[in-house]
């Protein structure tokens, strides 16, 4: 037993002799007599880096950020253009709808204008008519006029006549004539 007991405690030695040489040893990273190896692999890839960095990556993002600034100076210049002539068809419009405004008064005035003047035209052919209407008129009361004078006072002789004679005189007609006269006359 002491064989396996002696074999035991020195696998163990073993082991604990060889964690003593891993704690020894430390982090590879860490040991100063790798740090020349390693300057050289980090300045290698330092310099791989930028050069891939400078070659090839900037110059592609610097392309696509000038494209797109020179996208965007051109939008913004389009939209200025636009703007600028979205304020000319504005200022068009305008002057459009200010010329059709004052062509329709315009035309609002020519056509009262027209209608006014017919409108006098009629009146003065109604007045016309109406002056010819009223003198005809007045010529036919006239003549109405003097017929019922001229029948008013050849009644009245008769009449007068009529009553003298029934009343047992007779009656000059020149007396008669004149008297009726005087009566019509006022």
């Amino acid at each position: 037993m002491a064989t396996e007991q002696e074999a035991a405690e020195l696998a163990h030695g073993a082991a604990e002799a060889a964690g003593h040489a891993a704690e020894s040893a430390g982090m590879p990273q860490l040991d100063f007599s790798t740090f020349p190896n390693q300057i050289f692999w980090l300045v290698v890839t330092l310099v791989v880096i930028y050069w891939v960095l400078s070659r090839i990556a900037l110059p592609r993002i610097a392309g696509v950020l000038a494209d797109r600034q020179g996208t965007i100076a051109g939008d913004i210049a389009a939209a200025e253009d636009y703007k600028l002539k979205a304020k000319d068809a504005e200022a068009a419009y305008e002057k459009a709808l200010a010329d059709a405004r004052a062509q329709a008064q315009k035309i609002v005035a020519e056509t009262r204008a027209e209608i006014q003047k017919e409108l006098d035209a009629a009146t003065v052919k109604a007045d016309a008519e109406i002056s010819a209407r009223a003198a005809e008129s007045e010529a036919r009361i006239g003549e109405i006029r003097a017929g019922a004078l001229a029948a008013v006072e050849t009644v009245a002789k008769d009449t007068a006549a009529e009553i003298v004679s029934v009343l047992g005189g007779k009656a000059d007609a020149d007396a008669l004539a004149s008297a009726i006269g005087a009566r019509l006359k006022g």
